[in-house]
């Protein structure tokens, strides 16, 4: 394994050692370190923790108050009659 976090570098390990090493690099990375799979010497992917999701809010009752709806918002007018019968 080619390490150099203290300059700022990520790890660079191949394919095959990131399937054996999957939980100690996935520490590494949750830890803050840069972690590179390298597939032939080509960078393939990086590992990095996930950035912490923002906390959910509900919108359910945001509203309250702020909306009137008429008594009557549903009755129709004499213009519906031929339509109805």
């Amino acid at each position: 394994m080619n390490e150099h976090t203290r300059s700022g570098k990520a790890i660079r390990v191949t394919v095959e050692e990131a399937e054996a090493r999957i939980a100690e690099l996935l520490r590494r990375a949750e830890a803050g370190e840069r972690v590179e799979v390298v597939r032939d010497g080509k960078p393939v992917v990086e590992l990095a923790a996930a950035e912490e999701a923002p906390a959910r809010c509900s919108i359910r009752g945001a509203m309250k108050d702020e909306i009137w709806i008429a008594p009557d918002f549903d009755d129709l007018g004499p213009e519906w009659d031929e339509y109805l019968s």
